[in-house]
């Protein structure tokens, strides 16, 4: 029988972890700008246990539930947008964890995450590989399975103690997952991602050379947690309303501090000239919109969590269509949204704010990023035809050359 995690005392959790968020802030601007891994606020939040945020209370987590969870990750993304997506396949894979029956098997997983170990990913394949296929393999081996293969968009695996590897096994050619240890000569992982924006999430190359991999570390893709999708999609949905709420408050501020007006301007200084100030009030009002339709979406995600011990299929399939909907939905929302109050920003300030030391024009080129990791044009498609035809969005997608 597994334990739900239903929720905890959100303001003793956050009040846990905020002084340590305040920290991680006072250093963004500075890794932004001389591009400084952050090695150090993942060790404040592993030493604080922000990787158990989701673990029972039973089991020695905290209990969180989903909407909780993503709350404390938009508090994150606007102290350091970075920090969510490098942590967002270490929450995936707690969560599928949760989403099985109670084992040792599991509770070791538990232990090691409240000892601090943390997971990164390794799913997407560049290159040569053709659409539906996987060129990462996992071999049957005396004392359990060897991996090789490359794989790009490593997202957090430069902090990780362990790769959840999408993978083909070579005997039977099923899909799996694999959990490598990143402590071996077999893992080499390279911080090569050159995106424009969020550039220290740890997303580069890492490549498998007969890695070692436990005989117990390799499941079956079919088992992953039905909602996946839906909850990647919620730890950027997260990050992009924390970059929304990052923008209202450095807006706020600058506008605050700013002491050059102009001649034809509205006041005598910029704090109070109306026009200055409708731009902040309207970037503000964009933050607090992104924010109130992702926390919105994160409940029927928790449904689709609750929904998983019930013995109706059709009961289950509805909770899990209706979260994928609504965080499709709210991407088409955060998408657009924060972009623009990234843009419009701007118009409240001078020219001395584009300024490569303020690294303002980080908040854009972040959300821009983040923005385009799922198309959201097919999500809105996805929507479109669930709303007139009752087709169920898309869930588990791969991405690959085509035949042209």
């Amino acid at each position: 029988m597994s334990l739900l995690a239903t929720g905890t005392d959100y303001a003793a959790l956050a009040a846990h972890f905020r002084p340590i968020f305040a920290r991680i802030a006072e250093g963004t601007v500075a890794r932004e700008r001389e591009r400084i891994l952050p090695h150090q606020p993942i060790y404040w939040l592993k030493e604080a246990g922000f990787g158990t945020v989701r673990i029972p209370k039973e089991k020695g987590g905290w209990g969180a539930s989903l909407p909780q969870l993503f709350q404390l990750l938009t508090e994150l993304a606007e102290a350091d947008s970075n920090l969510p997506q490098a942590l967002r396949a270490h929450f995936a894979f707690v969560e599928d964890r949760l989403n099985q029956p109670d084992s040792a098997e599991r509770d070791r997983w538990f232990g090691r995450f409240i000892d601090g170990e943390l997971v990164g990913s390794g799913w997407t394949e560049i290159g040569a590989v053709k659409l539906g296929d996987v060129i990462t393999r996992i071999t049957s081996a005396e004392n359990g399975w060897t991996l090789s293969g490359e794989k790009f968009y490593s997202t957090g695996a430069l902090f990780a103690d362990w790769i959840d590897v999408y993978a083909r096994r070579n005997d039977n050619q099923g899909d799996v997952i694999a959990l490598v240890n990143t402590h071996q000569p077999g893992v080499t992982r390279e911080d090569d991602w050159d995106g424009f924006g969020q550039r220290l999430t740890g997303s580069g190359t890492t490549r498998f050379d007969s890695a070692h991999v436990e005989q117990e570390h390799v499941y079956d893709f079919a088992t992953r947690f039905r909602y996946q999708t839906a909850f990647y999609q919620h730890v950027l949905l997260a990050t992009l309303a924390g970059i929304g709420r990052a923008v209202a408050r450095d807006g706020a501020q600058a506008v605050a501090a700013r002491n050059r007006v102009y001649s034809h301007g509205n006041g005598g200084v910029v704090r109070q000239d109306a026009q200055i100030l409708q731009v902040i009030g309207e970037i503000t009002s964009l933050a607090f919109a992104v924010e109130a339709t992702v926390i919105r979406a994160t409940h029927s995600l928790q449904s689709a969590y609750v929904a998983h011990l019930s013995s109706d299929e059709a009961q289950v399939a509805a909770a899990n269509v209706l979260a994928e909907a609504e965080a499709g939905q709210a991407q088409v929302i955060a998408s657009e949204l924060v972009t623009r109050a990234a843009t419009e920003l701007f118009n409240a300030l001078g020219a001395s704010d584009t300024r490569v030391s303020k690294a303002l024009d980080r908040h854009w080129r972040n959300a821009r990023t983040v923005s385009s990791h799922n198309p959201v044009v097919y999500k809105a498609r996805d929507i479109g035809d669930w709303k007139v035809n009752g087709a169920a969005p898309t869930g588990i997608w791969q991405i690959g050359r085509g035949e042209g």
